[in-house]
């Protein structure tokens, strides 16, 4: 009998774990991709039975993915802009956007490039035919470079030969394999390949480069998803983010 009952016990804790095991879906900019799945096995560890799954891509597709019905818990963007969308189609939960971390704009080369590059100013060099950025239209880090040629009246310029990347990352792959002769990535892309990469230059943004996360109101885990961003504000997760490269906000 009393076999019978520690058995017992061990299946009800069983079912108990599993009943309050809670599965959060996390979208994310692709940028972000390296240090979210580090912070995701960190949460998982901390919190027994908890999955995080996530969904990386630019960051306008995620809110037009979020608009339309997606089953996602957390949405963490590039800009402002984004997140600004996803506001005002009244996808976040209220009061849970925070800005959590920050990064840079930089001018990345293929690592055995033998251009004579040292800044946005030589992209307009006759030898320079392909530079690669996110598309302006839908991807954070091409609005932040295409704001930056603006204010250095390069745009036009420099417009003619431009590859549009559907995300930072494939812009960065673009590079890596010598596809292009230059492009625009942030740091924190750079440091991922800096075996197949070499960073030409900073480049001063017109704003500063900073990430926002929110819950999302209609998540289907609506109180998880609170958690998860209060611990990628926590000291752990920030730790992770300042290893991959990321700033402070």
């Amino acid at each position: 009998m009393r076999a019978l009952k520690t058995t017992m016990a061990a299946v009800l804790a069983t079912v108990a774990a599993t009943a309050s095991a809670t599965d959060i879906t996390v979208s994310a900019a692709a940028s972000l991709t390296n240090a979210f799945k580090e912070i995701g096995a960190a949460y998982e560890k901390d919190h027994a039975g908890d999955k995080v799954h996530f969904n990386f891509a630019a960051s306008d597709p995620l809110v037009q993915q979020i608009g339309k019905g997606a089953p996602v818990d957390v949405f963490a963007s590039a800009d402002q802009e984004a997140m600004d969308k996803a506001e005002s189609l009244k996808l976040l939960a209220p009061g849970s956007r925070r800005n959590f971390v920050a990064n840079s704009l930089v001018l990345i080369a293929p690592a055995n490039s033998k251009l004579a590059l040292r800044g946005i100013a030589d992209l307009q060099q006759v030898a320079v035919t392909r530079v690669t950025m996110g598309n302006p239209a839908s991807v954070p880090v091409g609005r932040y470079a295409r704001q930056a040629l603006e204010q250095a009246k390069l745009w036009a310029a420099v417009e003619p030969k431009a590859i549009f990347g559907s995300s930072v990352r494939q812009s960065l792959d673009y590079v890596a394999r010598g596809e292009v002769d230059a492009g625009f990535v942030y740091a924190t892309d750079a440091l991922v390949q800096k075996d197949k990469v070499q960073v030409i230059a900073t480049v001063p943004t017109a704003t500063p480069v900073s990430y926002p996360i929110a819950a999302i109101a209609a998540g289907p885990q609506p109180a998880a998803g609170r958690k998860f961003v209060d611990y990628v504000l926590a000291p752990a997760a920030q730790a992770i983010l300042a290893r991959h490269g990321f700033g402070r906000p």
